[in-house]
């Protein structure tokens, strides 16, 4: 209960502890590149952390989703596309791009396994297996890194 906050309206409040999801940074990634992943728990978690995000970071985030070329197509991936066969370095610095978002999140991926789901469960009240949004993290990570490396392959 927040008493005298008038936003509230003495009503009780739920709020998310401190979770790397509340950075804007891998967001915008994913959306300045065009890579959209499937609906699942975590991404809607994902989405749900943006209301921890800085009012002008959130707003980044939605123009760099919004944002389409005449097909559709996510900005960047769509000029880069049209590109392709014209200037194949330039496909190929954008392959490169998305694969060290790839390799950076198997790193998280390999982290999150380490020291967080293989470790010993020692109350019933912090589960290993759960992240901090309540998902199955390992299996919802390792489908957005599959996703990721699929992106510039389909």
């Amino acid at each position: 209960m927040y008493e005298e906050v008038a936003a509230y309206q003495e009503f009780p409040q739920q709020l998310r502890g401190e979770t790397g999801a509340q950075s804007s940074i891998v967001p915008a990634l994913d959306a300045g590149f065009g890579i959209r992943h499937t609906d699942d728990p975590l991404t809607q978690y994902l989405n749900e952390m943006r209301d921890y995000m800085p009012p002008r970071h959130r707003a980044f985030l939605g123009a760099l989703q919004e944002r389409v070329d005449g097909q559709g197509r996510p900005l960047l991936y769509g000029y880069v596309q049209d590109r392709k066969h014209r200037s194949p370095e330039l496909w190929k610095a954008f392959c490169a791009c998305v694969d060290l978002l790839s390799q950076f999140r198997e790193i998280h991926i390999d982290y999150a396994d380490r020291y967080i789901f293989r470790q010993h469960q020692s109350h019933a009240s912090n589960p290993t297996a759960v992240g901090t949004g309540g998902t199955p993290f390992m299996t919802y990570l390792n489908k957005h890194l599959e996703e990721t490396k699929r992106f510039v392959q389909e």
